[in-house]
């Protein structure tokens, strides 16, 4: 049955064309009987017109519409009375009101209102009083009328189901594009964690590898230490990265059977500090106020702020440089304080935002505090070195 249905759907001037046979054999019978009055080869015509109308009233529904005009005209001009074939007038009445194109919608309004009073006048009842005449005439346009109405109002449904459809593509075409934005900014995320990940464990990494070759020879111990250093940073860095690549990983089901670690927040930059010394830069680190639970945004914030800014420090500092690190709890946020006394980093790394050699540095940090609400100010020290101020917010601005 269904595939029956969308045939009829498919070809739906074939569907109008068996109507169209069907009424044409009905108005045969019609002429045949001689119940119409009018010259047989007129209403011949005038039936094969009407029922033409029918088959094509959805191919070329205003040029039929005209067609009809034509034939009724024909019809009260010659005398040929109405018969069945006239049905096809209020077919195309409503094919034209169910359209779009409006000049064709009132054109067979205004024939359908002056259909019944024309035929009326035209071919009046014998002996039929004025009162009764009149009433068979309103009688007779209730058909046109409603025709157009019924057309009218499948215009409008159609228009209604359009915008819904439109609608609904339009607001499926924003997910995908909101979807494609979440992706690119969970990547840049990524790709900043990654950055810093890499960069301050590596730096450890190296500065400890460094120390270890000079040593070897004449302190064993602190080249075994120094080896264990390098050995416990890297592990620590491959935990990191494994956490944030599994982010990346598109599995079934979404289970890699992997345990990442949290975070990181604020009270592990006491551990960063002291890996940071350990490495051989001399850090003050100091907390102010009473430390609380904040929103795990800002405290990741926190972390990696300090952790870049040590890891600019070791790279553009020079030799004998130390840094501080000051935390400030306020009533409605956090401050950072990160000052060195080195020589400083090179100017295009805080002009206009800041990048080091990679895209990211002070650019990151100023995104990172962006995204939760907060304030960074970077720049040289008076008298040299350098200095990042941050603030942020208690609630996170995301």
């Amino acid at each position: 049955m269904q595939r029956l249905y969308d045939f009829l759907r498919r070809h739906p001037t074939g569907v109008d064309t068996f109507w169209a046979l069907l009424l044409l054999g009905f108005s045969a019978l019609s002429i045949a009987d001689g119940s119409a009055h009018g010259p047989t080869a007129l209403k011949v015509l005038a039936a094969f017109a009407l029922c033409a109308v029918i088959a094509l009233r959805r191919r070329w529904p205003e040029k039929m519409l005209l067609l009809t005009a034509v034939t009724g005209v024909c019809q009260v001009a010659f005398d040929v009375s109405p018969d069945i074939a006239d049905f096809a007038m209020l077919v195309i009445i409503y094919t034209v009101a169910s359209g779009n194109t409006r000049w064709a919608s009132r054109f067979a309004l205004v024939g359908g209102l002056l259909a019944a009073p024309i035929s009326a006048v035209r071919w009046p009842t014998p002996h039929s009083e004025v009162g009764n005449a009149v009433l068979g005439a309103v009688f007779v346009s209730v058909p046109f009328i409603l025709a157009w109405v019924l057309g009218d109002s499948m215009r409008t449904r159609r228009a209604y189901w359009a915008q819904l459809e439109e609608r609904a593509t339009r607001l499926e075409k924003e997910r995908e594009q909101q979807a494609k934005m979440a992706v690119t900014a969970e990547r840049a995320r990524i790709a900043r964690e990654l950055h810093d990940v890499v960069a301050h464990n590596v730096s450890v990494m190296v500065v400890q590898a460094d120390g270890a070759a000079y040593v070897l020879d004449a302190s064993p111990e602190q080249a075994k230490q120094a080896l264990e250093t390098i050995s416990s940073t890297g592990r620590k860095a491959l935990t990191e990265m494994r956490r944030l690549l599994g982010v990346l990983r598109t599995e079934e089901g979404g289970e890699s059977g992997e345990t990442y670690v949290p975070q990181p927040d604020v009270e592990q930059i006491g551990e960063l500090v002291e890996q940071v010394r350990g490495a051989g830069l001399p850090v003050d680190f100091t907390v102010e106020g009473a430390p609380r639970p904040l929103p795990s945004g800002v405290e990741l914030t926190a972390y990696r702020i300090v952790q870049e800014a040590l890891t600019n420090t070791r790279k553009h500092g020079g030799p004998d440089v130390g840094a501080s690190v000051r935390l400030t709890y306020f009533d409605d946020g956090l401050g950072l304080l990160v000052e060195d006394d080195g020589r400083g980093a090179q100017h295009e790394l805080y002009e206009d935002g800041g990048a080091d050699g990679m895209g990211h540095g002070l650019i990151g940090m100023r995104e990172r505090v962006g995204m939760v609400g907060g304030t960074l100010d970077a720049g040289p020290r008076p008298g040299g070195g350098f200095r990042i101020s941050v603030l942020l917010p208690a609630r996170s601005g995301r």
